[in-house]
């Protein structure tokens, strides 16, 4: 589980990674990293109005979105079943755990965006960048 004061360590790591660099290269990242970001209230907004896992797709986890959805729909599709009540069930699992990732979502998409930066900063693409608007 996300803790809050880990996320923002890594958070303050990324600020002195990005500050050590040279002021070209500082700027090709943060115009790299720009358009990639994600912003924590698009992903509640997703949450709240579509609990069957949109807000997954939002942040590129595909896999955790599919679960999400087929989990949900198979609860709906079992509702017009003789075991209806499994179909209930599985609906308040699936609610339960998007409302706490709902609450949650300020640290999910800070950790998600930490992690993207880290990413893009090991891998050096914002060099490439830097050279071709040289």
């Amino acid at each position: 589980m996300l803790k809050q004061i880990e996320v923002d360590a890594q958070e303050e790591a990324l600020r002195s990674r990005t500050a050590a660099l040279p002021d070209a290269q500082r700027q090709a990242f943060y115009q790299l990293v720009k358009d990639q970001l994600k912003d924590p209230d698009t992903y509640a907004a997703l949450n709240w109005f579509f609990v069957a896992g949109l807000h997954h797709f939002y942040l590129q986890q595909w896999r955790h979105g599919l679960l999400n959805i087929l989990s949900f729909a198979l609860g709906v599709a079992l509702l017009f079943t003789s075991v209806w009540l499994t179909g209930i069930v599985l609906i308040m699992l699936v609610s339960i755990y998007e409302f706490y990732q709902l609450f949650r979502a300020q640290i999910i998409v800070q950790d998600w965006n930490n992690q993207l930066m880290n990413r893009l900063l090991d891998s050096g693409d914002y060099l490439k960048q830097q050279a071709d608007h040289l």
